[in-house]
């Protein structure tokens, strides 16, 4: 990647500026009901494309999850978000609930959200069906172009040092209920290697279970666009194309990153039709004045195009050891020079969830932690494969409320009553299919 490249994106959305507000201004008179051309098919349509025009040159802030109250055990309670870690590159949030109703404390749930371009806030629907059962903590990972170089830098293995520290902090206050945690696609490799690394040490708050979702795990199985271009290009390709430094005025100038507008532009890519046909619906709905088609359109994209830009360290060493080595699959993956030994877990129970249709971890790969993990008791392994849905799918929509996350919820009840879960060993686990619905 040209070294002024990150300059002349930023130059570019800079120039853009004067046009975004007379776009702006242009859908305001337009929509206006003291205008007369606003309810005429004129105004309407250029309304629209006012509109158009500045959302598809925008830059999108960080979203927010926006959650203020759940229902447990029957009361709406509120909701507060607060930090209770912290470092650099992650905050680990709760959302805790003002609650009363409880006749014991519900288990805690971590869900580590994945670092690959979208805020942790693209797992909001994640995140809310599992508010009225647990105390839910998410990942709320740094955007690398805010943080200074003087914090110095973040790879995979300071990727496993995090949730080790956070595994330690939740586990050393868990009231009796265990602490469990859920991985969304790509943390599914840091996550359980960091549960084997606490097995080997004997760690005493090792995790009670791990859900992992549409993870990477071996993409050498069923193979996907995403694994065969890292296969054909190599490392170095994407060290030499990737690759950028952060430019003033940002506070982490000078910090080699992967620029999440690449990330983007290279999931837009990925299904372009789909994209252009979506953003085309959406001016038809404009103009028909179809005000909730609208919205949802909206609310999809302002999550969707909300990007931030990734340690290069960390990018790196995830292609170099889960793309291109298959050093986890293989026994070879290593943290601070001492293996990544899966056969050590034992104690943590394992889930694996994968979607029929699912384009970025095709189906196997998630499900190789299963043959892997080979000393957890059979009655502490489950995999489930989602009919009908693809990678969004898996953690998100309907099908993910009303089929995978009940499924969720009973494994981890089942570990939390089953005093006896921990027999066997080596067994294949079982797999649930269901149909595609027509939801």
């Amino acid at each position: 990647m040209n070294r002024y490249s990150y300059q002349m994106y930023e130059m570019a959305h800079a120039a853009l500026v004067p046009a975004r507000a007379w776009s702006d201004a242009t859908r305001l008179l337009f929509k206006s009901p003291m205008n007369p051309l606003a309810h005429t098919a004129l105004g309407k349509n250029v309304a629209a494309s006012a509109e158009l025009f500045e959302r598809i040159t925008r830059r999108y802030g960080k979203p927010i999850f926006g959650f203020e109250t759940t229902e447990v055990n029957g009361e709406r309670v509120a909701i507060t978000e607060e930090i209770v870690w912290e470092r650099p590159f992650c905050k680990l949030i709760h959302f805790s609930r003002s609650t009363t109703r409880l006749a014991r404390p519900q288990p805690k749930l971590l869900i580590v959200a994945p670092v690959s371009g979208h805020y942790a806030t693209l797992l909001r629907g994640t995140v809310e069906a599992f508010l009225p059962h647990y105390e839910v903590y998410i990942t709320d990972w740094s955007d690398a172009r805010m943080v200074p170089l003087s914090e110095g830098g973040f790879d995979l293995d300071d990727y496993i040092d995090y949730l080790i520290s956070m595994f330690t902090l939740l586990g050393k206050d868990s009231e009796g209920a265990g602490l469990h945690t859920l991985g969304v696609c790509q943390p599914s490799v840091p996550l359980i290697a960091a549960v084997a690394r606490m097995e080997m040490e004997d760690h005493p708050h090792v995790p009670a279970s791990m859900t992992l979702m549409g993870g990477p795990i071996d993409t050498r199985r069923s193979p996907t666009a995403v694994n065969k271009l890292a296969q054909e290009r190599g490392t170095e390709w994407f060290r030499k194309n990737c690759l950028a430094n952060v430019p003033f005025p940002y506070p982490g100038l000078g910090r080699q990153v992967y620029p999440g507008f690449l990330q983007l532009s290279g999931f837009m890519a990925m299904n372009m039709d789909r994209h252009v046909n979506a953003h085309l619906d959406m001016f038809n709905h404009l103009v028909k004045g179809d005000g909730d088609s609208a919205e949802k359109h909206r609310d999809f994209y302002d999550e969707y195009m909300a990007v931030m830009d990734l340690s290069a360290d960390y990018y790196m060493q995830t292609i170099e050891c889960v793309f291109v080595r298959h050093s986890l699959p293989k026994g070879e993956m290593t943290h601070r020079g001492k293996p990544v030994d899966l056969t050590a877990i034992h104690r943590t129970g394992l889930m694996t969830v994968e979607g029929e249709n699912d384009d970025i971890s095709g189906v196997g790969q998630t499900y190789a932690a299963q043959e892997l993990c080979v000393n957890i008791p059979e009655a502490k392994k489950l995999h489930y494969l989602q009919m009908g849905v693809g990678h969004y799918g898996v953690f998100n929509g309907s099908r993910y409320r009303s089929e995978i996350a009940p499924r969720i919820r009973d494994f981890i009840a089942n570990l939390e009553n089953d005093a006896s879960a921990a027999k066997g060993k080596g067994s294949k686990p079982v797999t649930l299919k269901i149909a595609a619905s027509n939801s």
